[in-house]
């Protein structure tokens, strides 16, 4: 997995010594031995520069195509999801799960609808 994520380099340092990107790169690595199917994440990319953060999800994205790996990923980043994510999970005052096309869509219309003072 350290191949694979390109962090062989890192073998002999202290996980401590090492920076944001580096460390979520190590845990990552990490999850992947202990999985084949399902990769959940909290936050993948809490903390990391804008740079480290679009490294982050092309990874993560690589690994769901690629390795077929379902990949579910609880975030905040709302720019970084709609741009990866396949399917949304909103939980808030109403639950909402669907595509990410349908969401996007039905956002949009609740926006305009919003701005427009029209109803739902």
């Amino acid at each position: 997995m350290m191949k694979k994520l390109q962090i062989t380099h890192l073998s002999k340092r202290c996980y401590r010594e090492l920076s944001g990107g580096q460390q979520q790169r190590v845990l990552l690595a990490r999850a992947l031995c202990a999985t084949r199917k399902i990769l959940l994440l909290d936050e993948p990319v809490s903390g990391l520069d804008p740079q480290m953060t679009e490294e982050m999800y092309r990874l993560i994205e690589k690994i769901n195509r690629e390795d077929k790996i379902t990949v579910i990923m609880i975030s905040h980043d709302i720019r970084g999801t709609m741009e990866y994510a396949s399917h949304i999970l909103q939980i808030g005052q109403e639950v909402i799960f669907e595509s990410k096309e349908n969401y996007l869509r039905a956002h949009t219309k609740r926006r305009t609808l919003e701005n427009t003072g029209g109803e739902k």
